[in-house]
């Protein structure tokens, strides 16, 4: 073991990293609409160990837990002050990190020491070493928190490890040197990339057997999958691509042209935007699912192996395997106005809250028409006053934060004489503000 920790090259450690990228979240099923337009920018840089590479969220946001191949340990940033909390000694060669949904374990290959460390997250310590006899480098875990897939590059195959017992339940034979690994959100399924033979692998978890065999692009490493399910993205770093395959039929759908030598891949809770790390040209390239395009171009550290959002789809932390460092990425979303307001009553004090999102918050305003007398417009989006005349009033309001388009929604307040009956249209507006950050 010592000899192929000491001897294991520059190249072998980027390889590593690049399998492991996409396979260091446990990907959380949240079913939504693609997002709105983003425009991407690094917010914070945090020193970590040596030559990081795999990066996991707790379920909360709290921490990041961050592989570090080259210090044989896992950094753990508080994403509150992102600066690093604990530094966990785990074994030779850290690639891959994945957290159990329930956040109390976090699980890490150790591909020089063949093994798979368990990290109790509440203490940062390792409760558990897992045997995995053939260099192990990306790992998944099943929503339900029961089984951890492990991918052995030694030997072309996967570990599915029982995580009560945390021992190996069964080995699955895959293609040729796989690297990345995710589960769908049913947990139906696990997709591996398999560097060696430019395939994807489906393993069907039930079974654990494979279901089906997705040719792709050039030495494909990580993977990751919407939240609805719908769609597997694996990058290929032999292709500079992003192979989209759809899992309904298991083909390719889309190929889309990244940076030099894409690495790890994260999706955003909502489904809009994919985050690729492209170790080749230090860089993130951030793609919008709905047209399957490239919308933006993030400059981050040196060699960029790993990348995970954040769950309320904020931050992108992005590690630097050549630079020692973690890129924190705030993900900014143009706005969003929705909300109609009810009827009101002259001489009753009235109040609706628009429900307004965006990063960062945007400004609400009237930009066409008038509103009735004795009511304003708040900058948050709440209207609110006495109107004194009655009337039917149509006026415009818009949300704008800077980032892509402005919200615009026109709205009709019907102010009346006489309180109006009681019934499914609800009353005089909402005392609530929804506002997301």
């Amino acid at each position: 073991m010592a000899i192929l920790h000491r001897s294991m090259s520059p190249t072998r450690r980027a390889r590593l990293f690049a399998c492991a990228g996409a396979a260091a979240f446990a990907v959380t099923a949240f079913v939504a609409a693609a997002g709105p337009a983003s425009a991407d920018t690094v917010t914070a840089t945090v020193p970590v160990g040596v030559s990081p590479g795999g990066v996991a969220i707790s379920p909360d946001g709290g921490r990041a837990y961050v592989t570090n191949l080259g210090s044989d340990s896992v950094s753990v940033i508080d994403t509150g002050t992102n600066t690093v909390a604990a530094t966990v000694p785990v074994g030779w060669s850290p690639v891959g990190v994945a957290i159990s949904p329930d956040g109390d374990r976090a699980y890490v290959t150790n591909a020089g020491s063949n093994s798979v460390s368990v990290i109790e997250t509440a203490t940062n310590t390792v409760a558990a070493t897992v045997p995995d006899g053939g260099f192990p480098v990306g790992v998944a875990i099943t929503p339900d928190g029961g089984r951890a897939y492990v991918t052995n590059q030694g030997n072309d195959s996967v570990s599915v490890i029982e995580t009560a017992t945390n021992t190996v339940a069964a080995t699955v034979p895959v293609g040729g040197s796989p690297a990345g690994v995710a589960i769908t959100p049913d947990g139906g399924h696990a997709y591996v990339t398999n560097e060696g033979s430019n395939s994807v692998s489906v393993i069907e978890t039930a079974t654990n057997t494979v279901a089906a065999t997705v040719p792709v692009g050039g030495s494909p490493a990580g993977v990751a999958i919407t939240p609805d399910g719908g769609h597997a993205y694996v990058t290929n770093q032999g292709s500079n691509s992003l192979s989209v395959i759809e899992t309904a039929t298991n083909t390719v759908a889309a190929t889309v042209p990244v940076g030099g030598s894409p690495a790890g891949v994260a999706i955003t809770p909502d489904g809009g935007r994919v985050h690729v790390a492209n170790q080749g040209s230090n860089s993130v390239s951030v793609i919008e699912t709905a047209t399957n395009t490239v919308a933006a171009t993030v400059p981050v550290g040196g060699s960029p192996a790993g990348v995970a959002i954040t769950p309320d789809g904020g931050h992108a932390y992005v590690t630097n395997l050549g630079s020692n460092s973690v890129s924190v990425i705030e993900i900014e979303q143009s706005a969003t106005l929705t909300g109609l307001p009810a009827a009101g009553v002259v001489g009753q004090p009235y109040r609706h809250a628009f429900t307004v999102t965006g990063r960062p918050a945007p400004t609400v305003a009237v930009t066409a028409g008038a509103l009735p007398d004795g009511m304003t417009l708040s900058t948050e989006g709440v209207l609110s006053g006495t109107p004194t005349t009655s009337g039917r009033f149509e006026f415009t309001v818009t949300a704008t934060n800077g980032i892509g388009d402005a919200a615009v929604l026109p709205v009709v307040l019907d102010i009346t004489d006489t309180t109006p009956p009681a019934g499914p249209f609800g009353s005089l507006g909402s005392d609530s503000l929804n506002w997301t950050f």
